[in-house]
């Protein structure tokens, strides 16, 4: 069998419970809505940022809120891959903008599920990759892997690439690199990953040519839209992180996020955030067991990354488990733990997990009144 049917037939299994997992919490949100007499389309496609990458989908970039209390939102701040994805599959097919928005997410949360798998299986098995695509189809908030988000894009090109510097494939590492880079703001992680496992690779053999052009291309999608950005706003380095400001995002290394656990341990507030707090926290705990494992290198530059651009910015602290959702690594523990555990014990911790994770999903999607 050829190489890539040959893997894909071995992610089989993992990727019909990844399915199993997404398609069971979409139709239990999707009956809650029909309940409540909303369409679980419409709460999929075109919630919250939805609404932003379908209209730059559809218009281009120029749209900008100017609010009572002086904040200015501008569309700037959300990277152009994702809505270019769109807007190349309603130029090809007769779709509408949502349902088009819809597509590229699940496709790229099936690609990104396929090559979470090759990661796993390439350093601990077979058992222990679908174990861990499981796992990430069954976070509490992976209902955003099936709307109209960028989480699943970024993840797909992430562990793509990933894989690539494991197999040191390094200019196909750089690409999919640079096209992380163009999908999300902390999108650079993916770079900062091959940059320096590239860097080490090249302290050891300086003649690897391939690696100097996949180190050299990586962060082009990120740095090339933050700069295409700061000319368009008359300032160069800093126009984007202004924009981003807009939006009330920084990075104070982490003294807003310290600030708001403070408002959340001492006053009542939404379920959302206590979760969101709770999520975070756990995420931190994942990726200091993560470290005890000594995960090879790509891997452990690209999680710290995520896990500190997430708990070191400031700004809608009740989406910071979705910025966690591409840092997959963090369920290798668990997922190695539950592999070495008894079959039934393993098989009352996911089922728990995926209870938590339908009913929280249709909470995020159906009920919750903050922004996901």
């Amino acid at each position: 069998m050829p190489r890539p049917l040959a893997a894909l037939h071995r992610a089989a299994p993992a990727l019909g419970l990844f399915a199993a997992a997404r398609l069971t919490g979409m139709l239990v949100m999707a009956l809650w809505a029909w309940h409540t007499g909303r369409s679980p389309r419409a709460l999929l496609a075109m919630s919250w940022d939805s609404d932003w990458y379908l209209g730059i989908a559809a218009y281009g970039y120029g749209t900008t809120l100017y609010w009572p209390d002086g904040t200015v939102q501008s569309d700037l701040a959300f990277f152009p891959l994702y809505p270019a994805l769109v807007r190349a599959v309603t130029t090809v097919l007769p779709l509408e903008g949502g349902t088009a928005g819809l597509l590229v997410s699940w496709a790229a949360a099936g690609a990104a599920a396929w090559g979470i798998f090759l990661l796993g299986e390439r350093l601990y098995g077979r058992g222990v990759a679908t174990t861990l695509v499981l796992l990430w189809g069954l976070l509490p908030h992976s209902i955003v892997l099936s709307m109209a988000y960028t989480e699943p894009v970024l993840t797909a090109f992430a562990a793509w690439s990933l894989y690539a510097v494991l197999t040191r494939r390094w200019l196909w590492a750089g690409a999919l690199a640079a096209l992380a880079g163009a999908a999300r703001p902390n999108g650079i992680a993916v770079a900062a990953a091959v940059v320096v496992t590239a860097a080490c690779a090249l302290a050891r053999d300086r003649g690897d040519r391939r690696a100097w052009v996949g180190a050299a291309v990586a962060p082009a999608g990120w740095v090339g839209y933050l700069l295409w950005v700061g000319v368009r706003k008359g300032d160069p380095l800093g126009g984007y992180f202004a924009v981003q400001a807009g939006w009330t995002s920084r990075f104070d290394f982490g003294v807003g996020t310290f600030g708001f656990v403070r408002t959340v341990v001492t006053r009542p507030m939404d379920l959302g955030f206590t979760v969101a707090l709770a999520l975070t926290a756990v995420g931190v705990v994942l990726f200091a067991l993560l470290v005890l494992e000594r995960p090879p290198l790509p891997l452990l530059v690209y999680t710290a990354v995520l896990v500190v651009i997430a708990v070191g910015g400031s700004g809608f602290f009740e989406s910071k488990p979705r910025f966690l959702l591409p840092a997959f690594p963090l369920l290798l523990p668990l997922a190695c733990a539950l592999r070495r555990a008894r079959p039934r014990a393993a098989a009352v911790v996911v089922a728990a997990l995926a209870g938590l994770s339908f009913g929280y999903g249709t909470y995020l999607l159906a009920l919750a009144p903050m922004a996901l």
